[in-house]
């Protein structure tokens, strides 16, 4: 069976991007807390140790502005939102499809944007 023929990936192919899927969202739903204590906690000077993948704010020294935090806070919960939409398409059996061709996406961009609903050709060709 070529991959023209191929409609979809098979519940194998399925199940190893639901891992990769969880990975990320522990990941991404940890961080996310993490910015959330860090603004909430905006008030005090406490600079509070946070996790080991939290290192992006730390690196930008303790004067990351609120505005930015907020700002990341929010890039994140779309990037959860994204994966949890995902799952969803992984139990439909409809991940991995462009939404745009209905073609499938290759392998290694889902590996890279787990959550990418278009190829790259399909994004390119929408920013146009």
């Amino acid at each position: 069976m070529t991959m023209a023929e191929k409609k979809r990936y098979s519940d194998d192919e399925l199940e190893e991007f639901r891992v990769i899927i969880n990975e990320k969202l522990t990941l991404a739903k940890r961080d996310y807390n993490a910015m959330m204590r860090q603004l909430m906690n905006k008030d005090g000077n406490d600079v509070d140790d946070t996790s080991p993948t939290y290192k992006v704010l730390e690196e930008g020294s303790a004067t990351q502005s609120k505005e930015e935090l907020i700002q990341l806070a929010s890039r994140q919960q779309k990037f959860i939102q994204g994966l949890e939409a995902a799952l969803v398409r992984i139990e439909n059996k409809t991940y991995g499809i462009d939404r745009m061709t209905g073609e499938l996406i290759p392998k290694e961009r889902l590996r890279a944007v787990p959550h990418a609903t278009l190829s790259v050709a399909s994004k390119m060709a929408k920013k146009h």
